[in-house]
């Protein structure tokens, strides 16, 4: 059984003028303004003040500039400050690097220039025997056959001529 809670009703507190202290029921308990009534001319009503900021031209330009990049899209990345550290570290690392790598590119003696050289022809040889390995194994086994009868062929004509 749930009862409502009422403030009762005091007569002398109910004042024409200031109906923030009148406690009626169904009413907050929140002090309403008195300058919405009009009953009293004499209470000076209060004004909005103006807010210097956004009344200055600077402000005013710039949230018509936001306005326009939001409608195009191209609204300003809200990154966290640590994150747009991290990835300014980043960038910088990876410049570093490249930097680096560079350097050494222009610092390699002739004997590394050539020993790269030898070293690169090495592998595309690999790639190359690499490459003939995986086109026998996937040729069909008559065409394997057919190679190897004639190297034997060519085999036993060369026997023959030479004796």
């Amino acid at each position: 059984m749930a009862t409502m809670f009422r403030f009762p009703v005091f007569p002398h507190l109910q004042d024409p003028c200031d109906p923030g202290l009148s406690l009626s029921s169904g009413r907050s308990v929140m002090a309403e303004p008195d300058y919405l009534d009009g009953d009293c001319d004499e209470l000076i009503k209060p004004k909005k003040l103006i807010n210097p900021v956004k009344n200055s031209r600077n402000h005013q330009d710039l949230h018509r500039e936001l306005l326009m990049n939001q409608k195009r899209g191209l609204a300003p990345q809200n990154k966290p400050e640590l994150q747009k550290v991290l990835e300014k570290r980043k960038r910088e690392q990876v410049l570093k690097a490249q930097k680096e790598e560079q350097e050494a590119h222009k610092k390699r003696s002739d004997l590394e220039i050539e020993l790269m050289k030898r070293q690169q022809k090495l592998e595309q040889l690999e790639l190359e025997q690499q490459k003939n390995e995986e086109e026998q194994e996937n040729t069909p086994e008559f065409v394997k056959m057919k190679s190897n009868l004639r190297r034997t062929k060519q085999e036993t004509d060369g026997e023959e001529r030479t004796t």
